[in-house]
């Protein structure tokens, strides 16, 4: 079981919705910018969710639209839900930022294009940064945003920040 499995799971135990509301929730929560989690993914975690029996669907059909199919939890995975939680955060925490990979590489460059990749990682880091506050700004004092969303927020723009000195150190 996966990451994946824990934020569809954790999106339906609040309320039944089908794959594309739960991708539109996954999406409207930019929980993509913070976890590996992407549409198709969504839809096939969906269908493998279903067959393990932790999601069950029933289809509604609303006026002139067609039939769609809207999933809750079940008993099952209600169960799972929690196993994954007690699971995960019982794990030790790994970073994982896919541009470390060409940190561990950058002394195979020349030193112009060692600037360059830190120039670029910088830049990518500050607009991260800018979307980050912008984010926190419009949604911090919503009061349908849970703390623990904001709390997300406050965390990644703390890494932003602190990665930024870091890649100034680095270009040093």
């Amino acid at each position: 079981m996966s990451t994946i499995d824990l934020i569809v799971l954790g999106i339906v135990k609040k309320e039944p919705l089908s794959a594309y509301d739960i991708q539109k929730r996954v999406e409207y929560r930019n929980i993509s910018k913070w976890v590996k989690i992407s549409t198709p993914s969504i839809y096939k975690k969906v269908i493998q969710l279903e067959e393990k029996a932790y999601i069950k669907s029933t289809l509604i059909k609303e006026g002139k639209m067609a039939e769609k199919a809207v999933y809750a939890l079940t008993d099952a995975g209600e169960q799972q839900f929690e196993n994954l939680m007690m699971g995960i955060a019982s794990q030790s925490i790994n970073i994982f930022l896919d541009f470390n990979a060409v940190i561990v590489n950058l002394e195979s460059l020349t030193p112009e294009n060692r600037q360059l990749c830190l120039t670029h990682i910088g830049e990518n880091i500050a607009v991260l940064k800018s979307y980050l506050e912008e984010n926190m700004s419009l949604k911090g004092n919503m009061p349908e945003i849970p703390s623990t969303g904001k709390a997300v927020l406050q965390q990644q723009l703390i890494l932003a920040k602190e990665l930024e000195k870091w890649i100034q150190t680095l270009k040093d």
